[in-house]
């Protein structure tokens, strides 16, 4: 049977139900559960079953499309993590029948607070602002009279629903699993000031130190990038902790190369942990403890909610928190191990 060929009927017919069933879960319409719907349309990409778009959208007045707002910032060939999330977004879509729009932020047009051309010429449907973005543009994004949602950030204030990791709750406990290995001298590397979620990250840090009754040294917070969110050349503290907590996989490689530089091996005269599992967890040397964030599962609740806010004009969902997990690899050492050997 040919792809072209296959119908509502066939679907129907292959799983024994009705036609007004398989019409419902393909149309996103409410009586049809979420375990059927996802079978049903499981089975329709399956048998090569395809909308009429073009037809549904004239029907329903809509694009079918989700814009994927990601600053410049975070598309640059260190930054895969977004694009991999990006990814992800647009696969789940296809499930929904929807296509996704990326649309790359420039720094001028945010700035100028520029909302993107996809929005003015109604060619989406709803927007999904992939990574942080300033104060200003999220006053402007509050403006746009289609469904938004911010994923893997959020700003206090703002009427935009967020969905995002829970940074404070994974970087608490990295920083508590350091502490029962013996570190009491750790390290926080990143601006606080840059993103929601480094502020996060610290937070769960400097919670975790409280809990141990360990103070709190303001030379022990190194920052890596400037407040445009630019990486900058990291400097070490004149005295050295025995782990560092970097607020990223990406910026903990970047920080074993330069302790390398400067004769210090990793972990076996300083620790250092990341955040993200991304690809520079494995391609570090040695290879990285950090914290995973399920991407699949930040893409598939951004999808979902988004699915919901445009077919049944739902109200606001407030700030979703998904799960990490630690990974632990080689480049921690254990200083509770090393004392009982003494």
């Amino acid at each position: 049977m040919k792809k072209e060929q296959v119908t509502m009927r066939d679907i129907a017919g292959r799983l024994g139900i009705s036609t007004v069933t398989v019409s419902k879960a393909l149309n996103d319409k409410e009586g049809v559960s979420e375990e059927l719907k996802a079978r049903i349309k499981e089975t329709a990409k399956e048998m090569g079953y395809r909308l009429n778009l073009a037809a549904r959208a004239m029907k329903d007045g809509l694009s079918y499309n989700i814009g994927v707002i990601i600053p410049e910032q975070f598309t640059n060939v260190n930054h895969a993590f977004y694009l991999r999330v990006y990814q992800h977004i647009a696969s789940r879509l296809e499930a929904y029948g929807y296509s996704s729009i990326l649309h790359i932020l420039t720094i001028e047009d945010e700035e100028a607070l520029n909302l993107p051309r996809i929005y003015y010429e109604k060619k989406a449907d709803g927007i999904i602002i992939l990574g942080q973005i300033k104060p200003a543009y999220i006053e402007a994004v509050q403006q746009m009279t289609i469904p938004k949602l911010f994923l893997d950030f959020y700003q206090e204030g703002a009427q935009v629903d967020s969905i995002v990791t829970d940074n404070f709750y994974g970087s608490y406990e990295l920083v508590s699993y350091l502490i029962r290995e013996g570190h009491r001298q750790l390290a926080f590397v990143g601006n606080i000031h840059a993103t929601s979620s480094i502020q996060d990250r610290f937070l769960g840090y400097y919670k975790s130190l409280l809990e141990h009754r360990i103070p709190l040294d303001p030379d022990w917070i190194i920052k890596d990038r400037d407040e445009q969110g630019i990486l900058i050349d990291l400097e070490l503290p004149t005295r050295m902790p025995t782990a560092f907590v970097c607020n990223c996989d990406q910026v903990a490689r970047a920080l074993i190369e330069k302790l390398k530089k400067e004769g210090i091996q990793v972990p076996a005269d300083c620790s250092v942990v990341g955040y993200d599992n991304d690809i520079f967890a494995t391609v570090s040397e040695p290879q990285l403890t950090t914290v995973e964030v399920d991407m699949e599962m930040l893409a598939g609740a951004a999808v979902k909610t988004m699915m919901k806010k445009i077919s049944r004009g739902e109200a606001s969902t407030g700030r979703t928190v998904v799960q990490g997990r630690i990974i632990y690899r080689d480049s921690v050492k254990s200083l509770t191990q090393a004392q009982s050997t003494d």
